[in-house]
Formats: structure tokens, C-alpha cells, sequence
């Protein structure tokens, strides 16, 4: 991947998995009714602090709160960039 960016301290960059389409019962949802996203592909990683070692890595797939992070929008693809505290799950 030729993202140049690298998150600092205890930083993640994630992609977040796009929302569904579609129900499980085939109902389709319109663009303005669809969720966000709380899941995502951990697209780079900072080093940690000294008093806080990353768990999560590059590749992981992971669940975050609803209001976590902050939006960017790098070469034409969303992102969000939070502490590694505000996500709550590897998948």
C-alpha cells in the first residue's frame, strides 16, 4: 500500500469496513438510513508510549465505538485515526 502517513504514540489508522446494503432479509437501505461503520481494517499502527504497548497490528479487523475517532480523508479513501483505548475488539 503506498499510504505514506504513520500514526504517533498510541495512534491506529483504520479503514473502516463499508456499511451494509442490504438486510438479512433482502431489504435494501438507502444511503441515509445506513449506519456507521464500527469496524474497520487497522491500516497503520504508531510505536505506543512507554507506558502503553500496541496490541492491535497491521491487518487486524477491529470493532471501535460509535463516536470514536476522527475522519480523514487520504488519496480518495476515508479513514479514521484514534487511540488504540477506543478500540474495543479484535475480530
Amino acid at each position: 500500500m503506498g499510504l505514506n502517513i504513520k500514526p504517533l504514540s498510541d495512534r491506529v489508522l483504520i479503514e473502516p469496513v463499508a456499511a451494509e446494503t442490504k438486510t438479512a432479509s433482502g431489504i435494501y437501505i438507502p444511503e441515509t438510513a445506513k449506519e456507521k461503520p464500527q469496524r474497520g481494517k487497522v491500516v497503520a499502527v504508531g510505536k505506543g508510549t512507554k507506558d502503553h504497548e500496541m496490541t492491535v497490528s497491521v491487518g487486524d479487523t477491529v470493532l471501535y465505538g460509535k463516536y470514536a475517532g476522527t475522519e480523514l480523508k487520504l488519496e480518495g479513501t476515508d479513514y479514521l485515526i484514534m487511540r488504540e483505548d477506543d478500540i474495543l475488539a479484535i475480530v
